[in-house]
């Protein structure tokens, strides 16, 4: 049972009588901010069954749960009673805004993630009616509309044309935005955690072990034409080029990102073996059909949407060789009991990619099972979702670590306001801690896929 620790309403004055201090009480909430409160508060009571949280504000501190039972421990501060409208009218989205924004302080942000993840049955019932009806709006607009062709440059803007300099300052050397593999003698998926670890080099031999991962199932060889939709900062199509020989086309909607890639391949010497198009999927030119012996694509399936799972499968057949093909997809997944095609906003898909959409593993093999009339054959499934919380604590370490105001505020100037700045890396704090938990608690999956062509034999066995 929850129960309230209430502040003395009197201090004591130097001759030890007691008197009220009303110059320095502040002005009482709102009846729209108290109505808030005692709603969430009301749920809380009961929606607390595994961990503790103490909820102090500035006239009442509230506990929930048992702090002595196990499970995680927060302690949150109310610095505005904006956090209580917030929450009351958009749940998970409210009190991520709450706390870019600066109105409540976490003693430790990843605890509150596991506290909800743990108890999210219960907890999801915090928000109102307005805020779930909001949310089913969200969700069916995300599904019926999708990804066309408009929304799919907005929201590349939105999560990929900014500061170069942002994404230098947490990924490593080659620009890898997605899960890395850890390796053993790295400390694996843990190996951040202990004591005196270091982060460097450990992240770019981490994200240049997925590179060659990935392109290994690829299958590819010398002379081979590669097909890449999600260009990044060009860190695969680079490797694929200078490591294995191959011919790659490489798709990306970001002018930031294909700017730098480009640069890149100059720099390396690739210009001729490697081309970025600024160009959607949907609209590759006829003359890529049947041209290329593998299709590769690292976590871009997320931003496709799933009333376009069909068409970009059906793209990727279109463009390979009828025989001795392969793909190799990989991407954020629900685990399929989560999985739904209305995906309503949460903070990923309002403030990080807008408009985004998980798939299921389960969804995406159907779909390329369908969009080739069954001449994709499932070859490989693989989750790589252990690996993804040491990867996002590494980049929030060296985000901290590395970004300076000044270089943002070259390029932002909003960002010079010290507020504002503030703000803007406590949204990629708590994407981190965020996405995090999710991996490690389940809710989320990361999973590569590859498929051959139906009548391959990819090993000699006889």
């Amino acid at each position: 049972m929850p129960h309230r620790s209430t502040p003395s309403q009197a201090t004591v004055s130097s001759a030890g009588s007691s008197t009220l201090d009303l110059s320095s009480r502040p002005a009482p909430y709102s009846f729209l901010t108290m109505f808030a409160r005692s709603s969430i508060i009301a749920v809380m009571r009961s929606a607390i069954a595994v961990g503790y949280m103490r909820i102090e504000d500035r006239d009442d501190t509230f506990h929930f749960g048992n702090e002595k039972a196990g499970g995680a421990v927060v302690r949150l501060k109310v610095l505005h009673g904006k956090f209580w409208t917030r929450v009351f009218t958009s749940g998970d989205l409210g009190f991520s805004e709450a706390y870019m924004i600066g109105e409540v302080d976490i003693e430790n942000l990843k605890s509150i993630m596991d506290l909800w993840l743990d108890n999210q049955s219960t907890v999801s019932s915090v928000s109102s009616l307005y805020s779930r009806l909001l949310a089913a709006f969200s969700g069916l607009r995300n599904a019926f509309f999708g990804q066309t062709r408009s929304r799919a440059r907005l929201n590349v803007i939105a999560s990929y044309d900014q500061s170069n300099e942002l994404f230098k300052a947490f990924l490593s050397e080659e620009m890898m935005y997605s899960c890395a593999l850890w390796a053993d003698d790295e400390g694996g998926v843990r190996g951040d955690l202990v004591p005196g670890a270091s982060d460097a080099p450990a992240l770019e031999a981490a994200q240049m072990r997925k590179i060659h991962h990935v392109l290994r199932a690829a299958r590819v060889k010398p002379g081979d034409r590669l097909l890449e939709f999600g260009t990044g900062w060009g860190a695969l199509a680079i490797e694929a080029a200078a490591a294995y020989g191959c011919e790659v086309d490489t798709l990306t909607l970001s002018v930031e990102q294909k700017a730098l890639a480009e640069e890149r391949i100059r720099a390396r010497g690739l210009q001729g073996r490697v081309r970025v198009h600024l160009m959607d999927y949907r609209d590759i030119p006829p003359e890529f059909q049947r041209r290329f012996d593998a299709f590769v694509s690292v976590e871009m399936l997320e931003h496709v949407g799933s009333k376009y799972y069909k068409k970009y499968f059906e793209l990727v057949d279109f463009a390979l060789k009828p025989t001795g093909a392969t793909v190799v997809v990989t991407s954020s997944t629900f685990p399929e009991g989560r999985y739904t095609g209305y995906q309503a906003d949460d903070f990923m898909r309002r403030y990080m990619w807008p408009n985004s959409c998980l798939p299921s593993a389960t969804v995406l093999i159907d779909a390329a099972y369908a969009a080739s009339n069954g001449r994709f054959t499932l070859e490989a499934v693989e989750n790589h979702a252990p690996h993804y919380p040491r990867t996002l604590r590494t980049w929030d370490r060296r985000l901290k670590a590395r970004l300076s105001q000044e270089t943002m505020a070259g390029q932002y100037p909003a960002l010079r306001d010290r507020a504002t700045y503030g703000a803007f890396l406590r949204k990629w704090e708590y994407l981190f801690a965020y996405a995090g938990a999710g991996f490690a608690k389940g809710y989320i999956t990361c999973h590569m896929l590859t498929f051959v062509r139906a009548d391959d034999v990819t090993v000699a066995c006889d």
